[in-house]
């Protein structure tokens, strides 16, 4: 999908924030020159294109409590299907990808509490019988992404 510049526009706007009321994309639209109906659609078709991965909101996880953590596993050859699979049935496993390289699955850890980290990566431990190394968020970081229109 070739993004036009509406959907440029669309995009940008959307990475400022969304009106807190009960119809956001109206307000968005109207700000735009778009329906709220027209607002939903491009959202839609760009995630369908692959345009954008995801739209939603970044909650500060850790100003709630919680924490997250990259994690990464140096899986045996042959058993990255299995030991995916174990890995992937823990609530708390964000998401999961294969890399070319000797430390070859990583994935993002999402827990209630900073404790609780440590905690699943041990579970996770004892259930694959791989060490999990964890690279917790030393600094955040706030990039601002913007398309031209």
């Amino acid at each position: 999908m070739m993004l036009d510049d509406t959907d440029r526009l669309l995009i940008n706007r959307l990475q400022d924030d969304l009106p807190l009321s009960s119809h956001p994309f109206a307000e968005v639209g109207k700000e735009l020159g778009l329906s709220e109906a027209d607002v939903i659609s491009r959202i839609e078709a760009m995630k369908d294109s692959g345009a954008i991965t995801r739209f939603g909101p970044f909650f500060d996880v850790a100003a709630m409590g919680g924490a997250f953590c990259l994690c990464a596993i140096a899986v045996p050859a042959g058993q990255f299907e299995h030991v995916m699979t174990e890995v992937n049935e823990f609530p708390e496993v964000a998401h999961n990808y294969e890399r070319d390289h000797t430390l070859n699955m990583w994935f993002v850890l999402a827990t209630e509490t900073p404790e609780g980290i440590a905690e699943t990566a041990e579970r996770i431990e004892e259930k694959t019988g791989l060490q999990v190394l964890c690279f917790p968020k030393l600094q955040e970081f706030f990039i601002g992404f913007r398309v031209k229109a």
